[in-house]
């Protein structure tokens, strides 16, 4: 895991791999060729976590001098690619999976992509045919922007290396801002919330040719969006994924310094210990970390305690306080990069700050099941959709019944959207008479009409652009819904502030459900292994069946890395959400209705709607502009 930057055409400036120093402590390196199209600059920060020697540092040539490496990530499968090379005649220098990748392009070329199983952003340059190859994992785990300027083309692992170049703006996206503050959603398109600055997104590599005055790039995929179909039993499935899984956390564990795991007590992050628990050598110690709070509604310490109970896991437990929120935004938003969507963020920083303290260099986490396999509860409006498709009333009804039990949902509404239009109309009538009526709905506030939104905002919304932008089917069951999640929209943005999070305190963090073997069946699993009755991630609790405590593998609730933020927010925060939401007006009026906006955040201050993530995509987004400097 480390940082990297490279430039063609561009003065080079070695302050751009430095102000990354927080993402590779462990070594520098800074070359420069030259070609047609002006200098080529090469730049890397290095986190030692394979041969931590000095062998490993970059960037990284061949015997011959023609390829040079910069590399950020791991190729956990890099003792089976460097055995096939190794039979080939190949000769290796180091013990890295650098080395490893290095030699895999040059013997296979392009298509060495679809060997590696990691997470990477990678360049390469060829100073015999003056080319820049750069190439991104699968999923994103790893990030690699792009800025094409004037005269010139520059690759970074953050946003803020790229600043002051030749042609940047400094200037805000308006289109994916509006899309972050109307429904929280970024890292869904190619384009970030900076005007100018994209991002080669998972999945896709790029060719830089710089043999001529003005380099020329061109962009494809390598890896598709895409999932095959699998009809198995639930036994068959269960099996199956364990398989898959365990082999992943397996992959997961090399590595030459301390690991360890998040553990936030949820079904994933359990999983992932429970396994790591068994797949550890016997004198190696399982450092898990957690964020705790003492309001029991958000705390979950109870279903960390049984994991740890059940794996003797070494527990390391931080609690982040409700003042540290907007004392520390400052800091974690310039990590980020862009603003970021609730103050579960902080909490994930604090976890990551508390590893680094406890020594632990490289941690496994839980992100990517949700995208995979339904893990959220709005995919049961999707599954409900479909059932009522099929005129299936039983498992409707089953599923309408389970939601209340576990979940304490609303039986009413879904009874009148997908019964009742099932039912005879003279039955159908006189049940809809014996519901209760619907709740009333809050006023609506039409607060984000400024005109800059009038005039350059998405008024198609983020999820239909994600889809359509990588050619996707159109979200209508709980199988699109996880192609489109899992490619194109909620995971991208989850992976981003894991690793700004996890970078910023110069650890690894690695993602064992995210191994694509296992993507691959998981999205090709039909939705009966997914959404039954009232569950969610049906396979995954079948397949963990005597690895997990039965007490999470029965959880219902969906939690993640919540924080008390209604409480927060309407007690000892409450001024400076205030305060913050006020600057956001003052800093970008022209994106708000400013009276919309101050009654739509008073009634979730007053009580009277529930507190969302709303109010702190607001004040983010002035703390990022101040941040940054973000004009419009």
């Amino acid at each position: 895991m480390c940082g990297l930057y490279a430039s063609i055409g561009f003065e080079p400036d070695e302050q751009r791999i430095d102000i990354i120093q927080h993402r590779g402590p462990d070594g520098r390196g800074w070359e420069v060729y030259a070609s047609g199209s002006g200098p080529v600059a090469l730049g890397h920060r290095r986190l030692a976590i394979i041969d931590v020697s000095d062998a490993g540092l970059q960037p990284m040539s061949d015997r011959s001098c023609r390829y040079h490496l910069i590399f950020n990530g791991e190729i956990y499968n890099y003792l089976e690619l460097r055995n096939e090379l190794m039979l080939k005649g190949e000769t290796f220098y180091t013990d890295s999976d650098s080395e490893v990748l290095l030699r895999s392009f040059m013997v296979w070329g392009m298509e060495c992509l679809h060997k590696l199983r990691g997470m990477f952003a990678f360049l390469i340059w060829d100073e015999r045919e003056k080319t820049l190859f750069a190439a991104r994992d699968r999923f994103g785990i790893k990030p690699l922007y792009v800025f094409e300027g004037v005269g010139g083309f520059a690759f970074a692992s953050e946003i803020k290396q790229l600043i002051g170049l030749k042609g940047w703006s400094g200037r805000m996206n308006v289109a994916r801002v509006h899309d972050f503050l109307s429904a929280g959603v970024s890292d869904h398109t190619a384009e970030t919330m900076f005007e100018g600055v994209r991002q080669l997104r998972g999945g896709e590599q790029v060719i830089v040719r710089a043999d001529g005055s003005v380099p020329r790039a061109e962009i494809r995929r390598w890896y598709p969006a895409t999932a095959g179909h699998l009809d198995l039993t639930e036994r068959d499935a269960a099996a199956r994924f364990r398989d898959l899984l365990d082999a992943s956390v397996r992959l997961h564990l090399r590595s030459d310094v301390s690991i360890g795991s998040c553990l936030s007590g949820g079904l994933d992050s359990s999983a992932i210990v429970c396994l790591m628990a068994r797949d550890l050598p016997a004198d190696a110690a399982l450092n898990t970390v957690s964020a705790c709070y003492p309001n029991k509604e958000v705390d979950e310490k109870p279903f960390m305690d049984a994991v740890v109970g059940r794996t003797g896991a070494n527990p390391h437990f931080v609690y982040p306080r409700a003042d540290d929120v907007f004392d520390r935004a400052a800091e974690i938003t310039w990590h980020q990069d862009e603003p970021f969507g609730s103050s579960s963020i902080f909490a994930q920083w604090c976890v990551f700050e508390a590893a680094r303290k406890a020594g632990i260099k490289v941690m496994l986490d839980g992100q990517g099941a949700d995208e995979q396999l339904a893990g959220y509860h709005g995919a049961f409006g999707y599954h409900l959709v479909a059932l009522r498709q099929q005129r299936k009333i039983g498992q409707i009804a089953r599923t309408i019944i389970e939601r209340r039990r576990y979940h304490g949902a609303p039986m009413s509404p879904p009874v009148r959207e997908h019964v009742l239009p099932l039912l005879p109309a003279g039955l159908a009538g006189w049940i809809g008479t014996k519901l209760p009526p619907p709740a009333p709905q809050p006023p609506y506030y039409d607060w984000l009409s400024g005109p800059l939104i009038r005039a350059a905002g998405n008024p198609n919304g983020p999820l239909a652009l994600a889809t359509a932008s990588l050619d996707l089917p159109p979200i209508v069951d709980v199988r699109t819904l996880c192609l489109t999640l899992t490619y194109a929209s909620n995971l991208q943005m989850l992976l981003h502030w894991e690793d700004r999070n996890s970078m910023a305190h110069s650890i690894e963090a690695r993602v064992p459900f995210l191994d694509h073997p296992l993507v691959e069946f998981n999205l090709a699993l039909g939705n009966c292994h997914k959404v039954v009755g009232g569950d969610t991630k049906r396979v995954l609790r079948r397949a963990m069946n005597r690895i997990l405590p039965s007490t999470i593998r029965h959880r219902r609730d969906k939690l993640g890395f919540s924080t008390p933020e209604e409480a927060w927010f309407r007690g000892p925060l409450r001024e400076r959400v205030v305060a913050g939401i006020e600057a956001s007006l003052t800093l970008y009026p022209d994106l708000f209705d400013p009276a919309a906006t101050r009654a739509f955040a008073s009634d979730m201050l007053e009580g009277r709607r529930p507190v969302d993530f709303t109010l702190w995509r607001i004040v983010n987004l002035g703390i990022w502009g101040e941040t940054f400097g973000v004009t419009v």
